[in-house]
């Protein structure tokens, strides 16, 4: 059952893909319509990820696939916030591609199924697998304005002639975004990674490459929140940090091996 509805939210989700790049090059009809395609494929997930709670007795999402899956559906999540507005259409760009390639993923791992019941249990992985993906959402959401940011600031020096055709927020308000989602994505990280401290001390356990890369991943981003309140990190300079803080959440969610909820 829950198969089912994985292939509809993948195939809107890459219309949406498809239809941001046609906005990039056109706007107007790809970018309506992938708008419709995030929303269509957002639906078609939140009722594969419930299909998927009422089939398990406990979080379902404990397994590195399972969690991948999420992870998906809490991008897309944050994502819409604004990227229902025309202006952030070509936010679009730089999250849904993303998407459809984590959910593929996901899936190829069998994140998209029921699975078994984990040996953690559900307070745990509610507080620490949910904290902790929430967390790099956010990280995900402010490297893609990030991104947008430098797209934009690069029009701006050459004095497209295309730039009033393809419209984009301000280069404050994006700067502005990016910082304001930092500042709830980082005290999220910080539960998560407290709560899975707590647990691996209680259990008298080792600290794995994961956990490693998580709380450098911790350091990266809440210098990014010290930089620009005590230095006057702005514009470029802290767009570069979020996308290099970005490099560090692929790490932690792909580039490490699935064994850490093993």
């Amino acid at each position: 059952m829950a198969e089912l509805f994985f292939w509809p939210a993948l195939l809107f989700y890459g219309e949406a893909a498809v239809g941001y790049l046609g906005e990039a090059r056109h706007p107007g009809t790809a970018g309506r319509a992938a708008t419709w395609g995030v929303r269509l494929g957002w639906l078609a997930q939140t009722a594969l990820l419930v299909v998927q709670a009422t089939r398990e007795d406990g979080f379902p999402w404990g397994t590195w696939a399972g969690s991948l899956n999420l992870f998906v559906w809490l991008v897309v999540t944050a994502y819409l916030i604004w990227g229902c507005r025309r202006s952030f259409r070509l936010l679009g760009l730089t999250v849904m591609p993303f998407a459809v390639a984590l959910l593929v993923v996901a899936r190829a791992g069998g994140g998209t199924g029921t699975g078994s019941r984990s040996q953690y249990s559900t307070v745990f992985l509610v507080l620490h697998v949910g904290l902790v993906l929430v967390a790099f959402a956010g990280f995900t959401l402010a490297a893609g304005l990030s991104a947008l940011y430098l797209w934009q600031e690069r029009r701006l020096k050459r004095r497209e002639t295309t730039i009033l055709r393809r419209p984009a927020p301000s280069l404050a308000t994006l700067d502005r975004l990016a910082l304001r989602t930092v500042w709830v994505s980082v005290p999220a990280l910080t539960l998560g990674i407290a709560v899975g401290v707590v647990r691996l001390i209680a259990n008298g356990d080792r600290v794995d490459a994961l956990v490693a890369a998580t709380v450098v991943t911790w350091v990266v981003w809440a210098a990014y929140l010290v930089l620009r309140s005590t230095r006057g990190w702005t514009g470029r300079r802290a767009a570069y940090l979020a996308l290099a803080g970005f490099v560090l959440v692929i790490v932690v969610r792909l580039a490490l091996p699935a064994t850490h909820f093993a």
